[in-house]
């Protein structure tokens, strides 16, 4: 051994690591020097150990890394009870490594999964963990790659016990708001992974509910890119303030180097997904709860990759739009900023309602106001008005929807003219605005004194002896369709 190698590891076995932080691509490195720059001694492991080499040879000066190429030295370099972030691809990869790890851990450790995990993996791993002796840790992480390095918002899962260890350290590193950590232990098992997820589907919603925005003042006005950008550099100074509408104003005001025309134009029309959003709608699905502008925010990413299918439908019946007639060019834009505010408030309503679900099925306990608090910071739908809905659980944490609570309620009533007229509008000229739309019919269908699921419930019974519960008095009926037609207690 040279003397550099036998005086490397000296200094390693002089000290030994806060936490540790296994898988070094993009995520896990801007973790583990946030985590260092904050005073932490991090251990590192990389199946590559390429990864570990170039982290410190580029950012050892950040603070105290303890970087090995073993994992079982990796594991060796942590202070007990251990705490180690896994930041590999969701799924086997994850899996993999856990099984790598259990192995070489002593009861009380710590494993905590800082990736995109399905929260039913998560509850099955924390399961098996558990019984070892283990805890796992299903630890949400919003705001890409910048917020890993700088602050994220952080919704860890898993035992208050593993919590009393990492919570400080995670919320030494989170995104700070008036003082405030973005992070707080979310509840058991699966309900950090659970709460990201529900977020990611509430940022599909929203990234949809602007790109229809864009696309109808560019249909409705004949504005540039860059002039459209201006305008929603206008919205982020009230009500829609946020961290999505701040970079639409960047991205629709960028020029292609290459050929000189907007950014937006050269980019192909084709949304990708990692997941996500998919699981949220699943998730919904099978709870029962209705995520209608979520869920027409990931359908339209999956048309949008149907390439066949949609130059198809080109060739049958063109793609002429009819123009929209515009009276009041400031009033149109007007009405659509109201229609998006509203429609956002729908789909941050529908997410917080999925939320309330899940911490019921699965008895989480999870406290919604506290998810709000989280998400002001770091992650990427920061917005203004979750300091609104904080306000709104703290005045009432049995809220049945964040729809009725009074601010939204007065947001809502004041827009819904403007939103009615941008929908007729997309309509009629034949532009999709399948977000505003579906948001929209949400809220009617939420307020309508009586609903044609009547109907439905007599269909039903007239098919399959389903049965019905009258208006007039308790109980469950069936009528002999196929007989008398008489009715019965059923």
């Amino acid at each position: 051994m040279s003397e550099a190698s036998r005086r490397e590891s000296s200094d390693k076995g002089s000290q030994q690591a806060d936490i540790g932080v296994t898988g070094l691509a993009v995520m896990g490195r801007n973790l583990a020097r946030n985590l260092a720059r904050h005073g932490h001694t991090v251990a590192l492991h990389n199946r590559s150990p390429e990864r570990t080499r170039s982290l410190v040879k580029d950012h050892g000066d950040e603070g105290t890394f303890l970087p090995s190429e073993s994992l079982e030295d990796f594991v060796a370099s942590l202070e007990r009870p251990r705490a180690i972030i896994v930041m590999v691809q969701a799924g086997p990869a994850t899996d993999a490594v856990i099984d790598e790890l259990t192995p070489l851990l002593d009861e009380g450790d710590i494993v905590v999964d800082c990736g995109n995990a399905h929260f039913m993996d998560t509850r099955r791993r924390e399961h098996a963990l558990r019984e070892q002796g283990l805890n796992f840790v299903g630890c949400g992480v919003s705001g890409g790659e910048e917020g890993a390095l700088n602050g994220p918002s952080i919704m860890p899962g898993g035992s208050k016990e593993a919590y009393e260890k990492l919570g400080p350290i995670l919320e030494s590193i989170a995104a700070q708001v008036d003082g405030t950590p973005c992070c707080v232990h979310v509840g058991p098992d699966g309900a950090g992974h659970f709460v990201k997820m529900v977020h990611n589907g509430i940022e599909y919603a929203d990234m949809q509910l602007i790109a229809e925005a864009y696309d109808l003042l560019r249909a409705g006005l004949g504005a540039s890119p860059a002039e459209i950008g201006d305008i929603f550099r206008t919205w982020n100074e009230g009500d829609l303030d946020s961290y999505l509408i701040q970079i639409t104003a960047d991205v629709l005001s960028q020029t292609d180097a290459e050929t000189g025309q907007p950014f937006i134009d050269i980019v192909l029309d084709q949304a990708e997904q990692k997941g996500t959003g998919r699981w949220t709608v699943q998730s919904a699905l099978d709870l029962g709860i209705p995520i209608t502008g979520i869920a027409e925010a990931t359908f339209a990413r999956s048309l949008s990759g149907h390439a066949d299918q949609r130059a198809a439908a080109r060739e049958a019946f063109g793609t002429d739009r009819n123009p929209l007639d515009l009276k009041d060019r400031d009033a149109f834009i007007e009405d659509v900023r109201r229609a998006l505010y509203a429609s956002k408030v729908v789909a941050y309503a529908q997410g917080f309602d999925q939320i309330a679900a899940g911490s019921d099925e699965y008895d989480w306990d999870i406290d919604r106001g506290a998810m709000a608090t989280i998400w002001r910071g770091g992650c990427i739908i920061r917005a203004r008005f979750l300091d609104r809905i904080r306000a709104a659980y703290d005045d009432d944490q049995a809220l049945t929807s964040l729809l009725v609570a009074p601010y939204f309620a007065d947001a809502v009533r004041s827009g819904v003219d403007s939103w009615r007229r941008v929908v007729a509008q997309a309509a009629t000229a034949g532009i999709p605005s399948p977000a505003f739309s579906s948001s929209l019919a949400y809220y009617d269908g939420l307020r309508a004194g009586r609903l044609p699921a009547a109907l439905i419930q007599g269909l039903r019974d007239y098919f399959g002896a389903h049965t019905y519960r009258r208006v007039d008095k308790d109980g469950t009926f069936h009528t002999e369709w196929g007989g008398d037609r008489q009715e019965h207690t059923a």
